[in-house]
């Protein structure tokens, strides 16, 4: 018998014997289905698609809190969607595999508007999600307070796209855990997001061969965490666009490291119109190993510190202000005003590495204007 005949028998035997009363799902034909689950349905849980759905199909989760609840996703091709708001997948002392509230060991997976928190687990790598298949693509979803946002494993095929989502509260306390920690993949890209408040460790760690990190809010706020970006192992990377703020009781004073675990591959680095806020009495906003070749352009630096520490680097029209040009600093709006010193003093990039998006805040992306002389920082003044 085929998977898909074995799935479509163990669905159908589930819809007459368990729930008979409940709606049955949305598509039931020869080609992927599409799987209601929600609190009165007849999958009443996600780990119930989980035992059911096949390659290539759809499940859409109602908004509700799922406690306790926890899968692992071995399909290719599927999507996983709140529909209605955002479910809540609330880990409550359990884990999938003793890893996660989801591992997901498919190819190609998406998903879209999911909450995931809590997660612990006794070796202190508890995630939201532990991505073991390769390619993986997350919209407008939420991580916290797990030991690990996301932890993906080194797959040298897999692309890692984030856009939209929050990652905060993240972090075992152990220096090990973090908001988002990708491994050796092929590429990460992460866009339109907000991290902040991870516990102890980075924001945002990547050993990704290409890492791409454009229009973004990343900040410590009141919490313990170390680096804002952490690119152990170097790589070809763009940081492009970013408000990224140290906050006070951080324990690293650098912002954005660069092959501090030694370089690899690529070892290429564009720092691109980000504003650069640290709120210790000292620090380094950038510090690379040697052997890097690193480019520093159009970036704004507001309080004390060293802009670059270790290699040498190519600095092009990087600029230290106050907070009197933005429009509302102490709730971190790092938009310009229209008096600011910033205005009009960017020089060019190459097309390749241009800041194209802005943050908007809470969690998303705008293009950046273009009409006249570049502008320093993560916004232009329109």
């Amino acid at each position: 018998m085929s998977r898909r005949a074995r799935t479509g028998a163990v669905a159908g035997a589930l819809l007459l014997t368990a729930v008979p009363v409940a709606a049955p799902p949305v598509h039931a034909g020869d080609g992927p289905r599409t799987w209601r689950v929600g609190p009165g349905r007849a999958l009443a849980t996600p780990s119930a698609a989980a035992a059911v759905a096949g390659d290539g199909d759809t499940v859409l989760i109602d908004a509700a809190t799922y406690a306790g609840d926890v899968a692992t996703w071995t399909q290719d091709d599927l999507t996983l969607r709140g529909v209605g708001g955002r479910p809540h997948l609330r880990a409550d002392g359990r884990s999938a595999q003793g890893k996660a509230i989801w591992v997901i060991a498919g190819d190609r997976t998406r998903v879209d508007r999911i909450e995931l928190s809590g997660a612990t687990v006794p070796d202190d790598n508890g995630a939201g999600i532990r991505q073991e298949g390769t390619d993986l693509t997350v919209t407008r979803s939420w991580f916290h307070h797990n030991q690990d946002g996301i932890l993906t494993g080194a797959d040298p095929d897999s692309d890692i796209v984030i856009k939209r989502s929050r990652f905060f509260r993240n972090g075992g306390g152990d220096g090990y855990t973090h908001n988002l920690y990708v491994g050796a993949v092929r590429s990460l890209t992460v866009s339109g997001s907000w991290l902040w408040g991870a516990d102890v460790g980075h924001e945002l760690k990547s050993r990704a061969a290409r890492t791409t990190i454009v229009g973004n809010r990343i900040s410590d706020a009141d919490a313990t965490a170390s680096y804002a970006i952490d690119l152990p192992n170097g790589g070809r990377a763009l940081i492009a666009g970013n408000v990224i703020i140290q906050g006070p009781h951080s324990e690293n004073s650098t912002l954005v490291s660069y092959g501090a675990e030694g370089l690899t591959g690529s070892r290429e680095l564009w720092v691109v119109n980000n504003t650069f806020v640290n709120r210790r009495s000292t620090g380094t906003f950038v510090a690379v190993a040697d052997g890097g070749r690193v480019h520093l352009v159009n970036n704004l630096l507001v309080g004390p510190g060293d802009l670059v520490a270790g290699a040498r680097v190519q600095l092009r029209a990087n600029r230290r202000v106050g907070l009197r040009g933005f429009v509302d600093p102490a709730h971190d709006d790092f938009r310009l005003r229209s008096r600011s010193p910033a205005i009009d003093r960017g020089v060019r990039v190459p097309v390749r590495w241009r800041a194209r998006w802005e943050y908007v805040h809470p969690a998303s992306t705008a293009r950046r204007p273009t009409a006249g002389r570049l502008d320093l920082g993560a916004f232009e003044r329109p």
